[in-house]
């Protein structure tokens, strides 16, 4: 607990952040994200798709402070999708809401939205909502619900920490939700604290999702929990069309490449841009084991 509190510590300070950007390579960073521009990112996806594996790319991102800020995001959304459209990659698109501006004005962040997830349709694609901090859930939510009115090429994500998960997960009946444990520092009067609740919870909603006939993109590293939804799916005679698997760019590739080798959809998250700080601290608080790619990278030179 301390280790990860001590990431998440250092994902939200700015200091640190300023500093750290020009060590990147040598923290370990270049092992996690695909690159900061997209080309460098579609190079990837393309690598990736040719062992098997399916994508999602996330340019990365986030707290903007003003509506240019938000505006220049959402561009640089839709021109990932474009460019997805012209490579013809197997991917689609993740984004944080608060990088489009729901902190500034929240109509802002909604007309940006409206304007990537037309775009994704228009090229029969599809757009992910990453889950952020509780602070922002509710509207994260309510933005979402109001895209899905006009469009079903959109979803998002659904944390197994918080309490409240499962209920969301019913009123979130037929839409694709990803489902995580979870990666921000919460208050317990909102999250478990103990992994066996959370892990038990994670179980528990990715069963209720599937049984509401939900998609479900189940995205752990947890092989206990991989191996629990496997044999659920069949026990149940859930479609493998139903549902897939996502993992992090990065880690744990064996593992990825022998689920898609085993007929699963295994989906990649990979993430890209200059702004990856944020990101990289809150993977190496999730698991111990993560750090050792900062000290690999510390100690390699």
């Amino acid at each position: 607990m301390i280790t990860r509190n001590f990431f998440l510590y250092l994902s939200n300070n700015k200091l640190l952040k300023k500093k750290a950007m020009k060590w990147g390579p040598k923290l370990g960073a270049s092992q996690v994200i695909a690159g900061v521009s997209i080309p460098e990112a579609m190079e990837v996806v393309g690598q990736l798709n040719e062992k098997g594996l399916v994508c999602t790319v996330d340019h990365l991102g986030e707290f903007v402070y003003n509506q240019g800020e938000a505006i220049e995001a959402a561009n640089q959304c839709i021109r990932t999708l474009e460019a997805i459209e012209n490579t013809k990659v197997h991917c689609n698109l993740s984004l944080k809401l608060t990088s489009l501006g729901l902190d500034i004005d929240k109509k802002i962040c909604l007309d940006n939205m409206i304007r990537i997830v037309r775009t994704a349709k228009k090229y029969n694609n599809f757009v992910r909502i990453d889950m952020e901090d509780y602070e922002h859930l509710n509207d994260t939510l309510e933005i979402l619900l109001e895209l899905r009115e006009s469009f079903d090429n959109v979803g998002t994500a659904i944390q197994a920490y918080l309490f409240r998960s499962e209920e969301d997960i019913h009123k979130l009946r037929g839409t694709n939700i990803r489902l995580i444990k979870g990666a921000y520092k919460e208050s317990p009067e909102v999250a478990f604290r103990k992994q066996e609740d959370i892990d038990q919870n994670f179980i528990n909603i990715i069963k209720t999702h599937l049984m509401n006939g939900s998609y479900g993109a189940i995205a752990t590293h947890d092989h206990k929990i991989i191996d629990q939804v496997k044999a659920f799916t069949k026990e149940q005679g859930i479609s493998k069309d139903q549902f897939e698997f996502q993992m992090l760019y990065g880690f744990r590739t064996e593992l990825q490449q022998q689920i898609a080798n085993e007929g699963y959809k295994m989906r990649i998250y990979v993430p890209f841009g200059e702004d990856w700080y944020g990101y990289f601290m809150r993977r190496l608080a999730e698991r111990p084991q993560n750090v050792r790619f900062a000290l690999r990278g510390l100690y390699s030179k």
